[in-house]
């Protein structure tokens, strides 16, 4: 039976991350799943693998749970499956972040850009008026990317504040549309834009994971295959994993 992976995050009030980790760890423990999850402050982040039940279970924990008491309701989730698992350990850490841009002023609590489903994606950054820019870092976009989208060469994450002083003009670059491997980094990215004057900022719901799941491939304009940051390495099409020799495992 192949393994189930679940991609999460959500932006949520905090205060107790660090007493959450070992209760956390426990329940993981618990279930028989590895991978990796972050505590902060601002929320948690991570993707996991185990049995079906096992990460439905810890899902349904997260969600309705008494160790969060209702703070993850809204928890975005992507599914996936592994044919061997994808993971080495479990590792359950604090940061300070949960996504690194190194801006505390910075609260996707507060203010985002506008969600734009899967469905409408495509229309979107078809746009002659609309930048499209992919958030992630070089060697991601080297693996996969859209159509006509900008690749800032980030190193990592935390430059694209120095890419966004450089580059972007919220008085030149009235529409942009970003996206991400799951979202959480469009999710920041956004919120950094909106609060330096851009007014029109579009981000991919669910990011390539949620696109490459629910659209069909004649129909997608994603090129390539989406890094994802465990042992498959990449997600094609209907998320099937490939193989390092370009091949996928169906």
């Amino acid at each position: 039976m192949p393994f189930k992976v679940a991609a999460l995050y959500q932006f949520a009030a905090l205060p107790d991350f660090r007493e959450l980790r070992e209760p956390l760890r426990a329940v993981c423990t618990d279930l028989g799943l590895k991978g990796s999850v972050l505590l902060a402050h601002e929320g948690i982040n991570g993707t996991v693998a185990g049995s079906p039940e096992g990460i439905d279970t810890f899902v349904g924990e997260l969600q309705h749970g008494a160790l969060f008491d209702g703070r993850l309701d809204g928890l975005e989730l992507k599914f996936s499956r592994a044919s061997e698992m994808p993971f080495q350990r479990l590792k359950v850490r604090l940061k300070k972040e949960i996504v690194t841009l190194g801006d505390a002023a910075v609260d996707p609590t507060r203010q985002v850009g506008t969600y734009v489903e899967p469905s409408d994606w495509n229309a979107l950054i078809s746009a002659p008026d609309t930048l499209v820019i992919d958030t992630r870092n070089a060697f991601e976009v080297a693996m996969g990317t859209f159509e006509g989208a900008i690749d800032p060469g980030l190193k990592s994450f935390g430059q694209f504040k120095d890419f966004a002083a450089q580059i972007l003009d919220p008085a030149k670059h009235r529409k942009i549309a970003m996206f991400c491997t799951g979202g959480i980094r469009c999710e920041k990215a956004s919120a950094y834009l909106l609060a330096r004057g851009f007014d029109e900022v579009y981000h991919l719901k669910g990011g390539i994971l949620r696109y490459l799941e629910g659209i069909p491939e004649k129909e997608s304009r994603w090129r390539g295959e989406c890094f994802v940051f465990d042992e498959r390495l990449a997600l094609g099409h209907g998320l099937r994993e490939h193989k390092l020799n370009g091949g996928s495992d169906d």
